[in-house]
């Protein structure tokens, strides 16, 4: 079983910053896919950014310049560092892990609510 821990979350201004954190415990691998997943009220959830353990990234285009995905394996750890925030950005965050190794699993945190408000 894999733990993963987020935070981060909270209110910002337009054009404001906020940087997410989540880390990852118990039964994980070397090899692995995390990022974020958003759900905004009223739409379905979409991916915002993802990293493999290599450092391969992907990006939502809607996010593509203003976000940027790290991972400390040390640490088994990634961020998401927001930046130029949309009230378009608002929404829960979910963090996911996805496992490749001998057991693929998928893992999802409890989400942190991010609110771009004036």
């Amino acid at each position: 079983q894999v733990q993963l821990v987020e935070s981060g979350g909270g209110l910002v201004q337009p054009g404001g910053s906020l940087r997410l954190s989540c880390a990852a415990s118990g039964r994980i691998s070397s090899l692995y896919i995390m990022g974020w997943y958003r759900q905004a009220p009223g739409k379905q959830r979409e991916l915002v950014a993802t990293i493999s353990n290599g450092g391969n990234t992907n990006y939502a285009a809607s996010v593509k310049g203003r976000f940027t995905i790290s991972r400390d394996n040390v640490k088994n750890t990634v961020y998401l560092q927001m930046n130029s925030l949309k009230p378009e950005d608002t929404a829960v965050y979910y963090c996911m892990r996805r496992e490749l190794g001998l057991v693929d699993a998928v893992s999802w945190a409890q989400g942190t609510q991010v609110t771009v408000s004036a």
